[in-house]
């Protein structure tokens, strides 16, 4: 498969019904962030989108309990993302929002397609109605009792605390939110996209990469977690779902429709059409085409998501592409798994959330320090959790003392030793590689093992493992540590004139090349550093190429003689104080914790717990036992072999949530049986004090140390 020509990027879009927390910046953005900017960086056209979803039932019950119009709701905080988005650094092409005028042309011109090429099915359903509020009840209009666990304020949709998908007419003693009443069954008509009829041709598109006979993707780059949920989704069997709604804040179904009045396009349909909508405005807005990137087979889609919304975009959205026939179809969707924080869930219903908006008021100047950590700490293949105390630790250990070091050390030897011009140098000088190996020729040393380093920071970020790139970043930092600290500049610029030139001519020369190379982890870091080299700040024009491209030649990047600016810290420590006050922030305004623990089981001896082996592996396969709500059948690769595992986790796991799961498996415990299924092992879990089941964590599993 060829490289693409283009790249069309997206973010989900954000719900308009509250202010944004790191789990956004986390789960969708910042990941798209930095593979925009680096496909820029690379010389590459990119389209890079996002927007406020401010249609669905949620933002009207928002308006409801604020005394608050729809359009006040949604106009406020998309106000708020749009500046969040901009200060934090997320670098959109446009951003843009699902009301607009052009944005429900758009969704009712996609639906009169699908309409008119007979892809709706009509189908009459009896739907809970409010007779007080008068209205048709949308399903999170709809509170009652879980029938999987007996939570008794569950959704329509959804149990909130076991995770149960849910229709409103499973709920027991269901209540209208809106009036306190309980509503009534009627009779409502609503056009419905037959997903079954298109099951073949995505497992093949998903499984296989093949779209009509023709390789589009390539599967092995897709995630796992990604892959194994759309299999459960497949492997239950599609089933026709709704695309129109009764409400009355929405997008339109087409006026000339019979039976269209009062029904409004089902949010999941309009919503990512809102990236449609926005590629229009941003051509209209730049005399640009946007058909060139979403009907050109030359360009990649890449929907960036968080878990929750794998179905949506590597399901149904590629099926309503394909139904309408003009579109291409996503080359990628690489959904991150949940970030969560100081041990807990981030909860927006209980505050336990640190606040974009807030973040950027009461740490200014540290925006590059949360991109990192994020970065650092992102939930690529499984849940991970963000503490204050690994944000403090992350940016002394490795902003402060690792890559801040090294740049300013330089930057204050070449101003110390030759005024801020950059050093002539003797290339047949010898030099200590930063392994530690003499080498004699200047060019092909150091310079050649840093554009090794950058070729594979490139390659992780092409295959979506940004901690593994921006691990690799920080690897080309450490080296110019360790190359300093051998050749030692500040003791040879007396004895060894020669010697301190060409090590700290090399040295100019990998500050620049971070200097570009950061810029998609952290542009503001960027943008200063290359103000103290007197360059132009990255522009997203193929800087990194040209980079690339002077190291594999042998050519500078920077030219003895060339005038670098004072040095200045990138980077500063964070005192203990600012951590406590962050952390008491979340202590004050979250509910109080569960205090009441079960008591501790009787002591055992060590040679108790020595007769436990216990090993890691990797769940492959789940699904849910059937007549059982409690119990999954796992899958799991130990490495020697495969085994089947019972565990009762139904209720606080989706099977298609945990496939790729790293967890500690007790693999000598007695097989049993369990309705029938013999169980051959025994995941290990960790309950808190709520009652909330959590994995035993194996390992970080990508170089980082655990914090």
């Amino acid at each position: 498969m060829n490289q693409p020509k283009r790249y069309l990027i997206t973010s989900a879009l954000t719900y308009a019904n509250g202010p944004l927390h790191i789990g956004h910046l986390a789960g969708a953005n910042l990941t798209a962030d930095i593979f925009a900017r680096t496909m820029r960086n690379l010389g590459k056209e990119v389209l890079y989108v996002g927007g406020s979803d401010e249609h669905g039932a949620a933002i009207t019950i928002k308006a409801l309990k604020e005394g608050l119009t729809p359009r006040q709701i949604i106009d406020k905080y998309h106000a708020q993302f749009e500046e969040a988005f901009r200060r934090i650094g997320i670098s959109f092409d446009i951003y843009h929002r699902t009301s607009e005028p052009i944005h429900h042309q758009t969704s009712q011109d996609f639906f009169r397609t699908l309409y008119r090429k007979g892809e709706f099915i009509e189908k009459e359903t009896e739907q809970f109605y409010d007779p007080k509020a008068k209205m048709f009840l949308a399903d999170r209009y709809i509170k009652g009792t879980c029938p999987k666990c007996g939570y008794e304020a569950a959704y329509g949709d959804q149990c909130e605390k076991c995770g149960s998908d849910l229709s409103p007419t499973e709920l027991i003693n269901p209540v209208s939110t809106l009036t306190g009443e309980k509503p009534v069954l009627r009779k409502t008509k609503h056009w419905y996209f037959p997903l079954n009829k298109h099951e073949v041709w995505l497992r093949q598109w998903i499984n296989e990469g093949i779209l009509d006979g023709k390789k589009v993707h390539d599967p092995r780059t897709w995630k796992n977690h990604v892959i194994g949920q759309c299999n459960s989704w497949l492997n239950e069997g599609l089933q026709a779902r709704a695309m129109t709604r009764d409400l009355d804040w929405g997008v339109d179904v087409p006026p000339e429709i019979p039976g269209a009045e009062g029904k409004k396009l089902y949010v999941w349909m309009d919503a990512p059409i809102g990236y449609i909508s926005a590629s229009k405005q941003w051509a209209i807005d730049h005399g640009k085409s946007w058909e060139r990137f979403w009907k050109d087979e030359g360009t990649a889609l890449i929907h960036f998501i968080g878990k929750d919304n794998i179905v949506f975009h590597a399901i149904i959205f590629p099926a309503l592409l394909k139904a309408e026939g003009s579109f291409i179809l996503p080359a990628n969707v690489p959904a991150n798994q949940f970030l969560n924080l100081e041990g807990d869930k981030i909860s927006t219903s209980r505050n336990w959330a640190i606040w974009l908006n807030d973040y950027l008021e009461s740490m200014p100047g540290k925006e590059d320090v949360l991109r990192f950590y994020l970065t650092r700490i992102m939930p690529e293949q499984r849940d991970s959790e963000f503490t204050w105390k690994g944000y403090q630790e992350a940016n002394e250990t490795e902003l402060v003392n690792n890559l801040g070091n090294f740049i300013n050390r330089v930057l204050v030897l070449v101003n110390k030793y030759y005024g801020g011009e950059v050093p002539d140098f003797d290339p047949n000088v010898q030099l200590t590689s930063s392994a530690g190996e003499d080498q004699i020729s200047f060019q092909d040393a150091e310079l050649l093992l840093v554009f090794d380093k950058l070729q594979e920071m490139v390659n992780a970020i092409r295959r979506f493992e940004f901690r593994a790139a921006l691990r690799t970043l920080m690897e080309i930092s450490s080296m110019g540590n360790q190359f300093l600290q051998f050749n030692a500049p500040w003791q040879a610029y007396k004895t060894q004139p020669e010697l301190a030139a060409a090590v700290l001519n090399t040295g100019i020369q990998i500050v620049t090349a971070l200097s570009v190379a950061m810029e998609p982890f952290m542009p503001f870091s960027s943008a200063k550093l290359r103000e103290m080299l007197r360059l132009p700040a990255v522009a997203g024009r193929g800087e990194l190429q040209d980079i690339l491209d002077a190291l594999a030649e042998g050519r500078l990047l920077l030219e003895p003689g060339h005038q670098i600016g004072p040095a200045r810290h990138l980077f500063e420590r964070i005192p203990d104080e600012v951590i406590e006050a962050q952390r008491a922030k979340l202590v004050k305004t979250a509910p109080a914790q569960a205090a009441e623990y079960p008591p501790l089981k009787p002591q055992i001896q060590y040679d108790d717990f020595a007769r436990l082996d216990v090993r890691t592996g990797t769940i492959v396969k789940a699904e849910k036992m059937k007549k059982a709500d409690k119990l999954l059948v796992l899958e799991v690769d130990l490495g020697f072999e495969r085994r089947t595992i019972v565990s009762g986790i139904a209720q606080q796991f989706k099977p298609e949530e945990i496939i790729g799961r790293r967890v500690l498996v007790l693999v000598n415990l007695a097989p049993r049986k369990l309705r029938g299924v013999e169980s051959n092992g025994m995941i290990l879990m960790a309950e808190d004090g709520e009652g909330r089941l959590h994995f035993v964590s194996a390992d970080t599993d990508d170089g980082w140390p655990v914090s």
